[in-house]
């Protein structure tokens, strides 16, 4: 390509210059990435603890580690955004528009250079800049530079470095063009030669050849004229097959026909068709012919208070749930729906007005009712509307008489016409037989009127069905058809066409392109079909439909252009390109969604026809191709080439000729083999993008992973992997073969919508839509390690929860604030002897490791393997505590159900090592609302202490509180009432406790049992000085005399306290929605300043949901005493998750950072130090003795003596007795 050749003298004539650009220099700029900035370690030690784990409601979890981490989910609202990855894998927004983003490319120029990365969609917004549909994004600066001139919706962008040109495709208007346009250099916008399509333009791509392709739903070149009245066909719902379920069998009310064609909105007998009371239910039409319908509009009943509140629309044979958008009637603003499209039961507005967000075929519908106003729902009146215009020969099919349009579709004839059905057509159609007199051109004839409303350029077509299905091919014969569509007649225009019908299948012959007059007085315009002259007896000829397309273009294309930048004029002979021929190959009307070059072939997909062609072709040198089965039962919306490898999706199910299962909308071609591969089993719905993006699967290498985006919900079982719950988003991973979520090794968690992606040189890869991702992909539950720190899975397959899941799942449990009762609330390590488990408890659902189904307790062994409790237990049980006293564990919470044939409630023993529940369980608790949310065994004894909401063990009384010895409840002391939510104990015989409590009749937040006393009381001042229930405790020495405290003030916000002889609280903390649900102290490697409220090397961990000032949600954070720093996020099901408490195998010893010693230890280093000393002294006085021994001639004895007698006469006598004459001891 040469820049002067399309933008020299010669084109000039044709460029346009919209916009100069006099800041291009300024723009570019090398390419760099983002830079993230990490945050400073939290130097935590585990080293003491030894295995950690964490439990909580989360479904994907990170350590906060690079300061732009949020716990933000992705937008549902149709907004989307530019994402990058950061250095730890996980992906990062940049900057945000107001709507979707279709396509991106990089802006290289010739110089290697980067401007910026164009930016196309349907946003209105980007990041803070007004942007029509198209901008400029700096990489390095994340700078946004509009590019204005546009006046709708892109997209597709392809950048050309080598003429420094930006093609842009889409739905706009722009300069004198429309649909496509360029951004040259530092020119601007400029039309190119051709003005743009017709039609929209999906697809642009580079060809081998250095032209240009351009793909999308187009006829020809040159601006397009949309019609100034949208939806402007009536569909007629008169003559389908209407049917409901759940219908009242109240008189005038039943029958579903009361509401086609009433358009006036009273209500009443025969004009209101209402459900049975109470009922959901539906209304269907099976119509007779396909029709694509753009807008439906509905009248609401207000019959006795009746109405219909949410509703949804559901397309045949697709059985498609179909999108709408419309104008929220409360607030004048534009809404989606889907699955529950609203009604207003505002008797001031008429009716309402839903458009289809999706052009889909459909020959029938139907509308489910869901939800209702008063005692059920109903409806005044429906009318569905097309933007497509059509006149069927079979007159039960135009415009019903009721459409308020001055001149309706119809259609008249004349001889011997019978209704043939449609069998694969698209609709019902006439049928002639030329059998006998008066049967010739005047005699038989069928005129079509169309509904025209505005003058203007149309392609006018004509559909003739094939002859296969009804058996016809060796009887059909040939029509004349003739045309009257101005009232002036058109020098030059031919006005008659000559139709062959001996096409096999259903065909479609373009009759006119040109103007035609608008409906009128005195001018109507017409089509009219009529036999040929002089044909055999017994012939028969058929007549269908005519389609009116209003355009402004040259014509002759179909849905491909290919587009030579070196010529500065059009050949209008378009069949000297093969990618041009290709397109008029396929039958009229062919939409193409999808282009991609692989070893130099063309791949094309869209919603397209040809003889042995469907929905996707390829073009290798001059023809188009088709591909094995035929192509693909339905539509292609996307393609990208892969290596080898070329990944479809759309809304198909298999080939057209049923070649290869497991094609559920999404599938592979392999080029080297020329054969289809599946993608597992594919997913239950529409895929709508493909995006590849880098992540870490297997090892610490980036691997080239698929992301698919679309309408669907799960991911098929295929092989021995099981089916999978998404939202619309799911991974392959090429090189297992597998999906992402079906792998066993641990990788990030990323979930969302994904529209497109691109390449920046020296830069990570550049991604759009609306995502949100974490370090990782686990549910529930994870370990937590340090040196490094990081978090694990435990393994533990707790399957995600359905965004529709019972309600029941997520009930409430009665008197502890702040309690999770979802995911995994709790756990516990069990090791003894030969058994080591990890215990968690809660309310979730997991896969044990023989595929069975586990609720609620789960058990995870050394070797990996997964079981739980024995049937039994209501699914609907909630565990909230965990203790073990021998090989017995107590689990308690909102527990019911039966064991070894006996009720229990709120508590059940289950023995470790023979994996199965103890004999006999202890008598069931008894009370409102039962629930256990405390467990501590006292230490050096059998005594179990159970806390909770209850009033009874059996038949002893015993609230709050009961203690479980010997196989039998006790109440310990008689003063406490009220519901606990947390133990600790202080020492061996003091137990704290924390809640919503009364001792002795008085309110307080904490109190304590003294076990040697049996006896409760108020914790001194806590009645006064903690504003609410305490839900959360952890002890901050180690005999429990100072501790930590947290809960819930009386107006809902979260408090945090420390204890320590009086209460210091840490103020206003915490942002709105705070629930703090576990506290943990917890030792470090590094020490920080000193303060009064924790030691130099330790912090406070701090888990829940919290909400901390200046930075928003996180699920666990950590407080030094001065400062709070987020320390976990997590997700669940799209919202902010939750951790609930962090446990761990061994108990914490507090080292002395600056505070008071207990008294056990203190007596015992002064005992060591007086023995020392003593030692010390000892060793002194032998020290010294030695001394002065030497310094006085002292020597050691002999121990051997050769000759005694001999030694004996050397001894002087006065040496010998000398010391006799000394009195007293010798001095020292």
């Amino acid at each position: 390509m040469r820049f002067s050749s399309l933008f020299g003298p010669t084109a000039g004539e044709f460029a346009y210059i919209i916009q100069l650009w006099p800041v291009l220099n300024q723009m570019i700029a090398p390419a760099q990435g983002l830079s993230f900035e990490p945050v400073p370690p939290s130097n935590l030690d585990l080293s003491e603890l030894g295995r950690v784990a964490l439990t909580g409601d989360f479904d994907a979890i990170s350590l906060y580690s690079y300061q732009q981490q949020t716990e933000s989910s992705f937008n549902t609202n149709g907004s989307q955004s530019l994402v990058t990855q950061r250095p730890n894998g996980d992906f990062a927004t940049t900057v945000t528009s107001d709507g979707y983003i279709k396509s991106m490319c990089p802006f290289v120029m010739k110089d290697g250079t980067l401007a910026g990365v164009i930016v196309g969609g349907n946003f209105t917004s980007l990041g803070d800049q007004q942007a029509q549909g198209v901008a400029m994004y700096d990489p390095s600066s994340q700078k946004i530079t509009p590019l204005p001139g546009l006046n709708g919706t892109v997209d597709v962008v392809w950048c050309d470095q080598e003429t420094n040109t930006v093609y842009v495709g889409g739905d706009f208007k722009g300069g004198n063009s429309t649909n496509a346009i360029a951004w040259v250099g530092m020119a601007g916008w400029s039309d190119l030669p051709f003005a743009g399509f017709n039609g929209p333009v999906n697809q642009i791509r580079g060809a081998p050849n250095g032209n240009m392709i351009f793909a999308g739903s187009f006829t020809g070149l040159g601006n397009a004229t949309a019609p100034t009245r949208k939806d402007q066909q009536s569909i007629n719902l008169s003559s389908a097959n209407i049917t409901a379920e759940s219908s009242t069998t109240e008189n005038g009310f039943s029958d579903p026909n009361n509401i086609v064609c009433k358009t006036s909105g009273q209500d009443g007998v025969g004009n209101t068709w209402l459900l049975e009371d109470g009922t959901p239910g539906f209304w269907r039409a099976n119509l007779s012919f396909g029709f694509q319908p753009t807008k439906l509009r509905l009248w609401n009943t207000h019959q006795d208070g009746r109405g219909t509140e949410t509703f949804r629309f559901t397309a045949f044979p697709l059985n498609g749930i179909m999108n709408f958008t419309f104008i929220d009637p409360a607030t004048g603003r534009n809404a989606t729906c889907d699955a529950r499209c609203p009604l207003s039961n505002d008797t001031k507005v008429p009716y309402q007005d839903f458009r289809f967000v999706n052009n889909v075929g459909m020959s029938s519908f139907q509308i489910d009712i869901s939800a209702w106003y008063g005692r059920g729902g109903g409806f005044n009146g429906i009318e569905l509307f097309q933007d497509d215009i059509y006149a069927f020969a079979v007159s039960d099919l135009n415009e019903p008489a009721c459409v308020n349009h001055d001149f309706p579709s119809n259609a008249t004839s004349t001889g011997p016409w019978q209704v043939t059905p449609s069998g694969q057509s698209n609709s019902i159609y006439l049928t002639a037989n030329l059998t006998g007199t008066k049967t010739g051109p005047s005699d038989v004839s069928v005129t079509f009127r169309p509904d025209l409303q505005q003058a203007g350029n149309y392609s006018v077509t004509i559909y003739t069905p094939g002859c296969i299905q009804d058996q016809s091919c060796d009887r059909r014969g040939i029509v004349n058809v003739t045309w009257s569509l101005s009232s002036e007649t058109q020098p030059g225009q031919a006005q008659q066409s000559t139709i062959y019908q001996t096409n096999n299948y259903d065909k479609y012959d373009q009759l006119y392109f040109g103007p035609v007059d608008a409906n009128s007085d005195s001018f109507r315009p017409s089509v009219t079909l009529r036999p040929a002259a002089d044909q055999k007896e017994g012939t028969s000829i058929v007549a269908q439909r005519v389609r009116f397309v209003l355009t402004n273009s040259t014509g002759g294309l179909n849905g491909l252009f290919e587009f030579d930048p070196n010529q500065a004029t059009i050949d209008e002979d378009f069949s000297k390109s093969a990618i041009n021929k290709a397109g008029m190959s396929l039958d009229p009307g062919a939409m193409l969604n999808g282009l991609a070059i692989l070893n130099g072939v063309i791949y094309a997909g869209g919603n397209l026809s040809a003889p042995g062609i469907t929905n996707i072709f390829s073009i290798n040198g001059s023809n188009a191709t088709a591909l094995p089965g035929a192509g693909l039962n339905a539509e292609v919306t996307t393609l990208f080439a892969f290596e080898d490898l070329l990944f479809v999706a759309g809304n198909f199910t298999d080939t057209v000729n049923s070649t290869s299962p497991g094609m559920n909308n999404i599938v592979i071609f392999n080029s080297t083999s020329q054969a289809w591969q599946t993608v597992g089993a594919g997913v239950n719905g529409r895929v709508d993008t493909i995006v590849p993006l880098d992540l870490n699967i297997t090892t610490n290498t980036p691997e080239t992973c698929i992301a698919f985006s679309g309408i669907f919900d799960q991911i098929n079982a295929f092989d021995s992997n099981p089916d999978i719950s998404v939202s619309g988003f799911a991974v392959w991973v090429p090189t297992q073969q597998n999906w992402q979520q079906n792998l066993a090794t641990q990788s990030m968690a990323i979930d969302g919508y994904l529209s497109a992606s691109t390449n920046v040189t020296g830069s990570t890869p550049l991604l759009s839509g609306s995502i949100s991702s974490q370090d990782i992909n686990a549910g529930d539950a994870v370990s937590l390690t340090s040196d490094p720190l990081r978090i694990n899975s435990l393994g533990v397959k707790i399957q995600p929860e359905r965004p529709s899941g019972s309600s029941k799942r997520k009930r409430a449990v009665s008197g502890v604030s702040g309690q999770n009762t979802t995911g995994a609330v709790t756990g516990l390590f069990y090791n003894s002897g030969n058994t080591n488990i990890t215990i968690l408890g809660g309310h979730f659902t997991a896969t044990a490791s023989n595929g069975s189904t586990v609720n609620n307790l789960v058990f995870l062994n050394s070797t990996g393997t997964i079981t739980g409790v024995e049937n039994g237990l209501d699914t609907e049980s909630v565990f909230l505590s965990l203790a073990t006293q021998d090989s017995v564990l107590y689990a308690g919470g909102t527990v019911t159900g039966k064991v070894n044939n006996a009720d229990v409630n709120g508590l059940i023993l289950y023995d470790l090592v023979q994996a199965n529940y103890a004999f006999p369980q202890p008598p069931p608790l008894g009370g409102d609302n039962v629930a256990v949310n405390a467990i501590t065994t006292r230490p050096n004894s059998r005594q179990v202490y159970v806390g909770g909401s209850f009033e009874s063990a059996g038949s002893l009384p015993c609230p709050a509180v009961c203690m479980f010895e010997n196989q039998q409840w006790s109440q310990p002391g008689s003063e406490l009432s009220g519901s606990v939510s947390t133990f600790a104990w202080q020492g061996s015989s003091k137990l704290l406790a924390g809640g919503n409590l009364t001792v002795s009749g008085s309110a307080t937040s904490l109190a304590s049992y003294d076990a040697k006393k049996a006896e409760w009381s108020a914790l001194d001042d806590a009645a006064n000085q903690v504003p609410g229930p305490v839900t959360a405790l952890a002890p901050a020495n180690n005999d429990g005399s100072q501790f930590w405290i947290a809960g819930k003030n009386t107006n809902g916000s979260a408090f945090l306290m420390k204890y320590d002889g009086s209460f210091t609280s840490i103020g206003q903390a915490f942002g709105e929605q705070t629930t703090i649900r576990g506290l943990s102290m917890m030792q470090l490697s590094e020490n920080h300043d000193s303060n009064d409220l924790v030691g130099r090397g330790m912090v406070l961990l701090i888990t829940g949901q919290i909400n901390l000032p200046n930075f928003g949600n996180a699920s666990a954070a950590l407080f030094n005493g001065t400062n709070f720093s987020p320390f976990l996020l997590s997700t669940s099901r799209n919202n902010p998750g939750s951790i609930s408490q962090l446990f761990s195998e061994k108990v914490l010893s507090f080292k002395n950072s600056g505070g008071h010693m207990a008294v056990g230890l203190v007596v015992l280093i002064a005992l060591a130090c007086a023995l020392g000393a003593i030692f010390l002294l000892v060793v002194a006085g032998v020290l010294i003795e030695r001394y002065r021994r030497k310094n006085e001639g002292y020597v050691p004895a002999p121990t051997s003596y050769f000759d005694k007698t001999s030694n004996m006469g050397r001894i002087p006598p006065e040496h010998l007795f000398g010391r006799l004459q000394h009195q007293g001891a010798p001095q020292l």
